[in-house]
């Protein structure tokens, strides 16, 4: 079974928590995120990357980077933006986009389920990305982030959740992207174990959602500066939701070149494994194994033919699909992770961006999925298996900055 426990949160206070909060550190780029706190000192982009705070040339991946980034977390907290609570808590969070909410658990999960595997995973880590983020860890002895997991929804949990929410919560507020985002720290102690005892009766497994790299890096730092001695350590940082809460978006893909045919070849040889339709309009698939291309100018809706695709995880993903009877064959992408004629679209950026992209000439041809659901991302966890890259956009996104996890 899992272990989660409640801890002493460093966070805003309730004045500075919207001029605190940011998107997670890999949504936007340096320059996005420079533009998106401009004006703004509180910002926890000055934390989470501090390379905005140095010339764009300056190498990103330098110690006084990683020093920059804990200086600043520590003159929000001596200027008194954040505090740290003075007992070790559970908090529940809320996030409401649109008409989709949902409300998870912040607390810390061990480092011990991770490597154990009752922290299932689904996605392989790039080596670069991961050391980032453990020198951030290594540099401050902090989680700065949360990872975002989920676990087959437990109606005692739910329940205890529930009654935590009839109460005002201590932040509330609408980020500049429209969500909402709601803050309650849970104060019962007497919740607070009965929350830690379900973990560790009735959630055999915890799912890794979004953030590979932030658990992978706190797991390995966890043991790196533990030492074999029970520590703060033991530990990282977590957001963990039911899963009937979580919404997963479509994750696109664009190439920058046909790999020498034009739109009328490529049309041609995708047809020998797709039915292919010319649209009126731009296509977004409604239903597993139909894809949308947008090529020249005009928008396909192709579906998958039998035999290209079988039952089993990973065989029936739409991205395996395309892989295996379009991007390799046709379009000459070797390797997903390493192709740099490739990249990767998230879903609530909308398929103008993927006509953008191939409009403006950077990009020669975009295809649209269908989205992956969370009981495809189980049953691939549960069987040990590794997905494709770029499979699932999460959103709404956590915002950071609004809960911190110190080591010590």
């Amino acid at each position: 079974m899992s272990k989660f426990i409640p801890f002493r949160a460093y966070r805003p206070t309730k004045e500075n928590a919207k001029a605190v909060a940011s998107r997670p550190y890999d949504v936007l780029n340096r320059e996005e995120a420079l533009e998106e706190c401009d004006g703004n000192p509180l910002s926890f982009y000055h934390v989470i990357k501090p390379e905005i705070d140095f010339p764009k040339e300056h190498d990103h991946y330098a110690p006084e980077i990683y020093e920059k980034g804990k200086e600043n977390f520590d003159k929000l907290v001596n200027d008194g933006v954040i505090f740290q609570d003075e007992n070790a808590l559970f908090y529940a969070y809320q996030i409401k986009m649109g008409d989709h909410v949902q409300t998870g658990l912040v607390g810390c999960c061990a480092i011990d389920d991770y490597f154990n595997n009752i922290i299932k995973k689904h996605e392989l880590t790039r080596p670069d990305k991961e050391e980032d983020r453990k020198n951030h860890i290594r540099y401050s002895r902090l989680n700065y982030e949360p990872v975002l997991f989920s676990y087959p929804h437990v109606a005692a949990l739910d329940q205890l959740v529930e009654s935590v929410l009839a109460q005002a919560p201590a932040y509330d507020f609408t980020s500049d992207d429209g969500i909402q985002h709601k803050l309650w720290p849970i104060t019962d102690e007497a919740l607070n174990a009965k929350i830690e005892v379900l973990f560790e009766t009735d959630v055999p497994k915890i799912y890794i959602a979004d953030g590979h790299h932030r658990t992978s890096a706190g797991a390995l730092v966890g043991r790196e500066l533990s030492n074999g001695q029970p520590s703060g350590a033991d530990y990282f940082m977590a957001v963990v939701f039911p899963d009937n809460q979580l919404a997963i978006q479509d994750y696109n893909r664009v190439v920058a070149d046909l790999n020498g045919l034009d739109e009328e070849e490529l049309v041609e040889k995708i047809e020998e494994k797709f039915e292919v339709k010319a649209m009126d309009d731009a296509y977004r698939p409604e239903v597993l194994h139909n894809f949308g291309m947008y090529v020249g100018g005009n928008w396909y809706r192709l579906i998958a033919k039998p035999g290209t695709y079988d039952d089993s995880p990973i065989g029936q993903l739409d991205v395996t699909i395309l892989t295996n009877h379009i991007l390799a064959p046709l379009l000459g992408i070797g390797d997903l992770r390493t192709d740099k004629r490739i990249d990767f679209v998230g879903g609530i950026r909308g398929l103008g961006e993927l006509e953008r992209r191939v409009d403006s000439g950077e990009m020669a041809v975009a295809f649209a999925l269908f989205p992956v659901s969370m009981a495809q991302l189980i049953n691939i966890a549960d069987n040990d298996l590794i997905m494709p890259p770029k499979v699932t956009w999460f959103e709404p996104k956590l915002r950071s900055g609004l809960f911190v996890y110190s080591l010590d």
